[in-house]
């Protein structure tokens, strides 16, 4: 399956590693949980984390546009079929697998060290997501103690406080009596 990370970040092929780095935070920011209330985004970071470990590599970007490269002639020859096929009409289009999410089912990756750092890429993306939801529970988690400790100090202060304002009116009052 081949997964256009041109598309995911939303550049051209011709990017820089500057502007890579810039849609990468752009599609973060974007695709972030915290503005996404109520949407499972996970697997949308999932696959901008992944297009980023790829096309920040140096290495693996240049196989990649081997193979993006030859991914684009493989649709330009699917879409010269399709128009043969049906008559192409000006209402009706081409269109391959789930241009939505950018995965290709119906191509296949020839170079095996790409398709293995590839795999590795989404690994580590759903590692980090992991990581991530892991972390944050841990700083709720430690967020509530603190609160829970905070307020268990002003508890104490209130206490304190309401027990010397009692006592000096109490002896004001003696003192007036």
């Amino acid at each position: 399956m081949f997964i256009d990370y041109y598309a995911v970040l939303e550049i051209q092929e011709t990017a820089t590693l500057e502007e890579i780095k810039i849609a990468f935070k752009k599609q973060a920011l974007k695709w972030h949980p915290d503005r996404n209330i109520g949407i499972d985004t996970t697997i949308k970071m999932q696959e901008i984390n992944e297009a980023y470990l790829i096309l920040k590599d140096i290495e693996a970007r240049e196989r990649y546009i081997i193979e993006y490269r030859r991914f684009k002639q493989y649709q330009s020859q699917k879409k010269k079929e399709y128009k043969e096929k049906r008559k192409y009409s000006k209402e009706e289009t081409y269109s391959s697998q789930s241009e939505k999410t950018n995965h290709y089912s119906d191509f296949d990756i020839n170079d095996e060290i790409l398709n293995k750092w590839m795999n590795n890429a989404k690994q580590q993306a759903v590692d980090l997501a992991k990581q991530t939801i892991k972390d944050f529970k841990g700083m709720t988690s430690e967020g509530a103690k603190g609160a829970a400790k905070g307020c268990y100090g002003q508890f104490i202060a209130q206490i304190i406080f309401g027990v010397i304002f009692t006592v000096i009116v109490l002896l004001y009052r003696a003192c007036n009596n």
